[in-house]
């Protein structure tokens, strides 16, 4: 029965892509597909609603479900055509997260506001344990709104200190007020987010235009008008120009034959210029009808709307409205979290496969951290054609294609060593990569535009492809080094054989290492040379790629040169995980050099707590040999 293990378990980790691929389909009386795959501009590229709901939702809130009081569920996409066109529904949610006590403090909040109650036992006893949230960390809009001055205030006076200085509050105000604004851009951008009825105001308009303008004209030049008509003119128009400034997204396309990314429009802007036409922008009527039916909450005319309204698209911006839907198709995909589940499973079989069924659980661990990479390997190349760009673009990109490529990294290991190692290794460092890539994804769109030194396609699928397989193959030394001091401290799983074979490998990865970090340092170089006209300028950027080149160069040299034997080189290969995170993570957080990208609280504490587990590690890994559990089985062998 054994032998069919790997066979069960890969059906099941099959069945769990499948259905992120192809899920089931859920039943609305609105047309919201329909809806999310409508292209919008927005950060500088056109993308599908979908995604605007998605990324707004986890800027706010960390998350991208939004849970209501009564305990039902919203999708991104519901949440969105609330925030859009029912103002005051979605002022109800809870979609602000605030954690800082201080700032929970600023907004009003108590111990006795703060605590959440369960009704049923089972939910109150894991809370107590943990598993539950034990007090509430999102609010509403209307909770916020008394004290939107004060935490304006706050916030301007944090945002006189450099990043680095703020104190956790500052950070969490200033957060907090940012995401607010955020907040209001979103719902200033189809529809005035007021009791006004925007339908029946542009009708009216489109009816009166002519008629109007002359009114204004005549009133602007002392002549006889129709004040009534220059008076409601002129409110439209002070309406179009607050929705101009406040909103942040274009989701008018142009009118004219030209079909190009930068002629899209706000809706207030769109209105504007109406003025001048004499003809309301029929791309706003659509939305102003889209909102009425939403708000009405009347499905066919919804429905009618969105098929009418795509189908002018399709025949007028059918490349973006493929790239929208395919955009869409991903993100209900959800190629990176589904691949976390399955390595996760893989490490967890391989980690079983050192204490029962050695071989079947070896090659279900194997297969699956195949499958877990090809699926992997699909939304990063997914991601390269949406984006047009290669892999690496930003440090969400760098955090899949580091877990990508130290995951290839112990695929072949595996093959080479079946020993459950390179699954168990490659199980946890895809695993850690999806969790560091889903924080930073809560940053925003990490489709995100070039920024203007960066827009080199060539440097971008060199140099920048090549240090990060350097990064991979640097952390992969240091997490094979792991294992090797906990199965040796802490087991009995770890003879001689298992020992000599993490040391090849450890020491072929660093080999490796040292290849790719050394010529994409060199490669960075020749680009800075071409961008700001030298090639080597002491950025802290620099000195990272420069220091993973030389620890590497060190473990080598100590290996060859006997100044360290086994128990040494697999502490040095730890402490290049501290060395390489610094290099990844930590220059970028200087606020000084042109590779910074900006202090982040979370990524800090993050990167400190790793960096002591880092150096616990080896320091435990120095208790004496004849402590180690492993020690009469490495002698015996």
């Amino acid at each position: 029965m054994k032998r069919f293990i790997p066979y069960f378990v890969l059906a099941l980790g099959l069945a769990v892509v499948l259905r992120s691929i192809f899920p089931s389909p859920t039943e609305f009386d609105f047309d919201l597909e329909g809806f999310s795959r409508l292209p919008v501009l927005a950060d500088g590229r056109t993308k599908p609603f979908d995604t605007v709901g998605r990324t707004t939702l986890l800027m706010l809130q960390s998350r991208q479900a939004v849970y209501l009081e009564d305990g039902s569920k919203l999708t991104p996409n519901q949440w969105l055509l609330d925030a859009l066109f029912r103002p005051n529904k979605v002022n109800t949610y809870r979609t602000f997260k605030v954690e800082n006590l201080e700032a929970l403090e600023l907004i009003g909040q108590t111990e006795e506001t703060l605590k959440r109650e369960y009704d049923g036992t089972v939910a109150r006893f894991m809370a107590v344990l943990g598993f539950l949230p034990s007090r509430h960390s999102r609010f509403s809009f209307e909770q916020l709104e008394s004290y939107l001055a004060e935490i304006d205030r706050q916030a301007g006076l944090a945002g006189e200190l450099e990043a680095a200085q703020r104190s956790p509050f500052q950070r969490a105000v200033l957060k907090l007020r940012n995401n607010l604004v955020l907040y209001q851009q979103v719902k200033h951008s189809l529809v005035l987010p007021e009791d006004v009825e925007f339908l029946t105001l542009l009708q009216e308009l489109q009816d009166n235009y002519g008629p109007g303008i002359a009114a204004v004209r005549a009133r602007s030049q002392g002549e006889d008008h129709d004040e009534e008509l220059a008076a409601q003119m002129l409110e439209a128009g002070q309406i179009f120009l607050r929705m101009d400034n406040l909103a942040n997204l274009l989701p008018l396309p142009p009118l004219g034959e030209d079909t190009s990314d930068h002629l899209w429009q706000k809706t207030g802007r769109g209105l504007l210029e109406s003025f001048q036409s004499g003809m309301v922008n029929p791309y706003a009527m659509a939305y102003a009808g889209l909102g009425q039916a939403w708000k009405s909450q009347s499905s066919e005319q919804f429905n009618t709307i969105v098929e009418l309204y795509t189908a002018q698209l399709d025949n007028k911006f059918s490349a973006q409205m493929k790239k929208a839907e395919a955009e869409r198709k991903f993100n209900e995909a959800a190629p990176f979290y589904t691949s976390l589940l399955v390595y996760v499973f893989a490490f967890l079989i391989a980690f079983a496969s050192w204490l029962i069924w050695p071989e079947a659980l070896q090659k279900s661990a194997y297969w699956l951290l195949i499958l877990a990479w090809v699926a992997t390997t699909a939304g990063i190349v997914t991601r390269m054609w949406l984006e047009g760009r290669p892999p690496v673009t930003n440090l969400y990109s760098s955090a899949l294609f580091v877990g990508w490529g130290c995951v290839g990294l112990c695929i072949i290991l595996e093959k080479l060593f079946p020993n459950g190692i390179g699954s168990t290794a490659g199980g946890l460092t895809g695993f850690a990569t999806m969790v560091i890539a889903h924080q930073l994804s809560l940053t925003g769109d990490t489709l995100e535009m070039m920024r203007a030194v960066l827009d080199s396609n060539f440097w971008l699928a060199t140099h920048v492809i090549i240090i990060t397989i350097g990064y991979s193959a640097t952390f992969l030394s240091g997490f094979l080094a792991v294992i090797y001091f906990f199965r040796a401290i802490f087991t009995k799983s770890l003879d001689k054989d298992t020992a000599k074979s993490l040391e090849r490998m450890v020491y072929g990865i660093v080999c490796f290492a040292t290849l790719f970090s050394l010529v994409g340092t060199i490669l960075g170089g020749i680009w800075a040379d071409q961008s700001w006209g030298r090639f080597w300028g002491w950025d802290p950027k620099e000195n990272g790629a420069l220091l993973i080149v030389i620890w590497n160069a060190i473990i080598l040299h100590a290996r060859w040169g006997g100044l360290a034997r086994t128990r040494g080189i697999m502490a040095l290969a730890i402490f290049g995980n501290i060395v390489t995170s610094w290099s990844w993570f930590g220059t970028n957080m200087l606020g000084v050099g042109l590779h910074s990208y900006g202090f982040m609280d979370e990524a800090f504490t993050a990167l400190v707590a790793f960096v002591a587990a880092n150096l616990l590690i080896i320091a435990i890994a120095y208790v004496p040999a004849k402590m180690w559990r492993s020690s009469e089985r490495l002698k015996a062998a």
